[in-house]
């Protein structure tokens, strides 16, 4: 098939890549010249494990093309993918305003086409609060006339940033909303290389499919912040959140994913989307009760993780003039995404008592040295971040800081005091090794 993608954002390039990575043409779109010139000549803008290469394979093959022209990407595409960003504004409601402009520069493409082009299919890829399929279906039928052939569907993306291509071409399963049969097949035909492992594909009404998504990220939402609830109740009562955690994922009903005792979500899904359903429920008059206390719960949980570093440091004089290594800056591993990152709240904390902040990460330092400033110190290593430091403060899992040499680093510290917002670390071995040990859900380590 031929494909087009509006915005090469972290969705619209994965998808782009890996639908013509399986044979289909694809062109995708941006208004950024700089990010297409960059794309152009294979240069990633986005850390993705295995996307540079499957990049830079079908840029070679000619099956992977980028321009900054709505017409050269739609003019023959049978499928128009909009790939575009739905930020929350300052209310944490759906920004509508990159979905409206995709939707009038399509419109205008095939309004220049007329009405003897063959029925393009316009995709809803990015995550949108049910109904703006239809919304966008109406608003280019306005602008088009009666006259003009198009459909539209609602596809959801579940890309977990760090494993986003392993997703896309084993997917547990694929989710279509579609208005008619011919729209449905061309979407049976286009992932069926992505199937044969017998994962479905779920053909339903489009504003079911627009739910779906919503539905599922609440949900593992819900599942991060009731564990975290646990974990400060296990604190609170001197149990280990640990062992708890292992007792109740052992019942076949409840599982084990997502139920690790951290300090909240963040990234770019749910916080947005559990936030959405809060504004949906509030536009259709159903309270979404548990949908508050789920982002209410989560916003609380970097507060108390705050709060032990507040209550250490008091008990030595004050968190005012210390030195803070902060381990891991990304929102989670295996990603440069720094949005809603627990790292850069507690960092911003700390600024604001007077800390000197030193952050280190494997690739999304430069992304949060641009966003928080030069009052971050950038770090090239973890041992280095922490020559001097008065506690480390571990915000994301990354592999290469699950076993350190706590040797070296207790020489290299001020104070042998790490707050570990993963539980990496074992507090029988750190009160061992003499340090100050503050996890999530499990009794402190506090040295003489």
């Amino acid at each position: 098939m031929r494909l087009s993608m509006v915005g090469t954002g972290y969705v619209g390039l994965v998808t782009g890549v890996c639908l013509a990575n399986t044979g289909n043409s694809v062109t995708c779109l941006d208004v950024d010249p700089g990010k297409i010139d960059r794309l152009k000549k294979g240069e990633c803008p986005i850390y993705e494990p295995g996307l540079t290469e499957l990049l830079e394979r079908n840029i070679e093959a000619e099956r992977l093309r980028f321009t900054t022209d709505a017409m050269e990407a739609h003019r023959d595409a049978d499928m128009i993918f909009v790939c575009v960003g739905t930020p929350p504004d300052e209310r944490g409601h759906t920004d509508m305003r990159y979905i409206h402009s995709a939707a009038d520069a399509i419109a205008e493409v095939l309004k220049s086409l007329g009405p003897n082009q063959k029925p393009k299919v316009i995709v809803m890829k990015s995550t949108v609060p049910v109904g703006t399929t239809i919304a966008m279906r109406d608003r280019i039928r306005e602008k088009v006339g009666p006259e003009i052939p198009f459909s539209v569907a609602d596809n959801p993306e579940f890309l977990k940033e760090g494993d986003a291509i392993r997703d896309f071409v084993k997917p547990d399963r694929v989710v279509v909303g579609v208005e008619d049969e011919r729209t449905a097949e061309m979407f049976r035909r286009l992932y069926d290389p992505f199937v044969r492992n017998g994962h479905p594909i779920f053909i339903m009404d489009v504003r079911s499919a627009e739910m779906v998504k919503y539905a599922s990220n609440n949900f593992l939402a819900t599942k991060i912040s009731f564990i975290n609830e646990m974990a400060n109740l296990c604190e609170a009562y001197g149990a280990d959140i640990d062992a708890v955690r292992r007792g109740m994922c052992s019942d076949s009903r409840i599982g084990t994913q997502f139920l690790y005792p951290g300090l909240g979500y963040g990234g770019s899904c749910f916080p947005k989307d559990t936030q959405a359903c809060i504004m949906m429920g509030e536009q259709s008059g159903v309270t979404m009760q548990l949908s508050n206390a789920v982002h209410g719960t989560n916003q609380r949980q970097r507060n108390l993780f705050f709060n032990k570093m507040l209550k250490h440091f008091d008990a030595r004089g004050g968190l005012t003039g210390r030195t803070i290594a902060f381990w891991g800056l990304a929102f989670k591993p295996r990603t440069d995404d720094i949005r809603e990152a627990p790292a850069l709240t507690l960092i911003r904390k700390c600024l604001g008592y007077g800390v000197e902040c030193r952050g280190y990460d494997p690739v999304a330092a430069e992304n949060a040295g641009a966003e928080i400033g030069p009052v971050l110190k950038i770090m090239d290593d973890l041992y280095e971040t922490a020559d001097g430091a008065d506690a480390i403060v571990v915000c994301t899992d990354w592999d290469e800081f699950k076993a350190p040499d706590f040797a070296r680093l207790g020489e290299l510290m001020k104070e042998r005091t790490v707050f570990d917002g993963r539980n990496l670390y074992r507090p029988e071995q750190m009160r061992e090794l003499g340090y100050n040990y503050y996890s999530v859900g499990r009794v402190p380590v506090v040295q003489g």
